[in-house]
């Protein structure tokens, strides 16, 4: 079963991504197949640089195809992005031409984006469940 998490509870990324499902998946006993994780709010402070559990989110993310995307608006609000937002006007409008948008002082292999980038990003991939936390 392929599955892909979306953390956007408090403290999911710090608590459970970090002291459930990442040793898990470092042990190789998660039990699915895990394709991609996205990340909202204050759970994107996981992916910096430095971080040790992003640090170690990354090497199992490389080595196991996984997909780190963290929220563009979420990024940029907390200075791990640049650019503006690839979706929407500062007015808060939707547009159809995407807007430059790109991870800074991330672990290696982070994404930034929205729902948009995030379907096609999984496209290729796609999970059987989509698991928010």
């Amino acid at each position: 079963m392929k599955i892909a998490y979306v953390f956007v509870s408090p403290r999911s990324a710090s608590y459970k991504l970090a002291q459930m499902i990442l040793p898990q998946l470092e042990a190789g006993v998660h039990g699915v197949q895990v394709v991609g994780m996205f990340f909202f709010d204050d759970n994107v402070f996981v992916l910096r640089k430095g971080d040790p559990v992003g640090e170690r989110l990354a090497r199992v993310a490389q080595e196991r195809e996984i997909l780190l995307m963290m929220c563009d608006m979420c990024a940029l609000e907390r200075n791990l992005a640049t650019g503006g937002p690839r979706w929407c006007n500062p007015d808060g409008s939707g547009r159809n031409i995407l807007g430059d948008c790109q991870p800074s002082d991330t672990v290696e292999g982070v994404q930034v984006g929205c729902f948009p980038d995030l379907y096609q990003a999984l496209a290729g991939n796609p999970p059987d469940q989509v698991i928010s936390l």
